[in-house]
């Protein structure tokens, strides 16, 4: 099985950024957490700060042949029809992630393009949102 990870703007910072909303540890913390995680799965990592970038990687699906996406589109999230239409296209099951509770944040943060056509949203359990999406993926998504 092979998952596709994506995060996207700002979260390259993690660690550094606003250590009060996101905490101190970095992206690569999290990489080597789920790593670690010692599944039966090919984890493929991706971080982007450009929209363009992150919807050419959602496109790869047609010759990578994901099975699963985790994705945390950081700000995209509230404003990225464009890389909910590149999902759509390449029909990949994904689950949602924020490291915050972006429904204890400000009013912006609340709507999401993309909670609508994701398996599940995980938010505001930090780092350990990945790891639920991705323990949820090995169970089944039904929870099998």
């Amino acid at each position: 099985m092979k998952i596709l990870i994506i995060n996207g703007p700002n979260l390259n910072m993690l660690g550094s950024r606003e250590t009060d909303v996101y905490g101190n540890k970095s992206l690569s913390d999290l990489e080597s957490m789920l790593i670690g995680k010692k599944h039966d799965v090919n984890l493929e990592f991706f971080q982007s700060n450009s929209e363009k970038e992150i919807i050419e990687k959602i496109h790869s699906q047609k010759t990578e042949n994901y099975s699963y996406g985790i994705f945390n589109f950081g700000a995209f999230t509230h404003t990225s029809i464009a890389i909910r239409d590149a999902i759509l296209s390449v029909k990949l099951p994904f689950y949602e992630v924020h490291i915050s509770n972006v429904y204890a944040r400000e009013e912006f943060r609340h709507k999401s393009f993309f909670n609508d056509i994701a398996i599940g949203s995980i938010v505001g359990f930090g780092f350990d949102g990945y790891e639920f999406a991705l323990d949820k993926i090995m169970r089944g998504k039904d929870g099998s």
